[in-house]
């Protein structure tokens, strides 16, 4: 066993690609005839599509057709994201200083496997990632913890020597499930301070320039 894992959420926390998610939900609920606000986007963000489209439309889906809408939605990201996509200020410097100290990082996210390829690929952080963990390697999507467990399992880490890095409100509930610490970001301002603190939050940061891996990795002691 490794001694310690640091485990990445992407959306909101590696990139910022909010608005490339929002702008597909919105013109996929237009194809369909069903409303997408704000509102539905911020209580949403971080979840996995199928527990996205049920909350939005309720049983009017079967799950074939929840996957293959899920899987159009993330075409028209796909498509957008192309275009370019950076790493969040403050990221760079983190993946190189626990690289630097021999720490194993992972990525665990909600997001379909596609799209976690198309990230690192556009960001040209693969190589910092021992594990990838996306939405195909879960069947319970956040804030139930099976996603990060599922990382600390890859990295070969146990769950309460963990960091992990996240902006949303499921997710930081579910790094809490999973008897990690975390660290949330506010950056893409999705969620609080309150509501991350609230969620169980160990820090809130406006941005991952404000924590140093030393800072990170003594979460681990307390």
């Amino acid at each position: 066993m490794r001694n310690r894992g640091i485990i990445w959420d992407v959306d909101g926390t590696l990139v910022d690609t909010g608005e490339l998610h929002f702008d597909a939900w919105e013109k996929l609920a237009a194809e369909i005839g069903m409303p997408f606000t704000r509102a539905d986007f911020a209580a949403t963000f971080g979840r996995r599509n199928p527990e996205i489209l049920r909350y939005l439309f309720g049983d009017r889906f079967n799950d074939a057709e929840i996957a293959e809408i899920g899987e159009r939605k993330e075409g028209y990201y796909r498509e957008e994201a192309k275009r370019g996509v950076s790493l969040l200020p403050g990221v760079q410097t983190l993946l190189d200083a626990f690289r630097e100290r021999g720490i194993a990082q992972a990525i665990g996210s909600s997001a379909p496997r596609g799209n976690l390829e198309l990230i690192l690929d556009l960001t040209r952080s693969r190589d910092y990632f021992t594990a990838v963990v996306a939405m195909e390697d879960t069947q319970r999507g956040k804030p139930d913890p099976q996603v990060f467990l599922t990382a600390a399992a890859k990295l070969g880490v146990e769950p309460s020597q963990c960091v992990v890095f996240e902006d949303a409100v499921a997710g930081v509930q579910a790094a809490k499930a999973g008897g990690m610490k975390c660290v949330a970001v506010r950056f893409a301002g999705h969620h609080g301070e309150d509501a991350l603190r609230d969620a169980g939050a160990d820090r809130v940061v406006g941005s991952l320039e404000e924590i140093m891996a030393a800072e990170v990795l003594k979460l681990l002691d307390q």
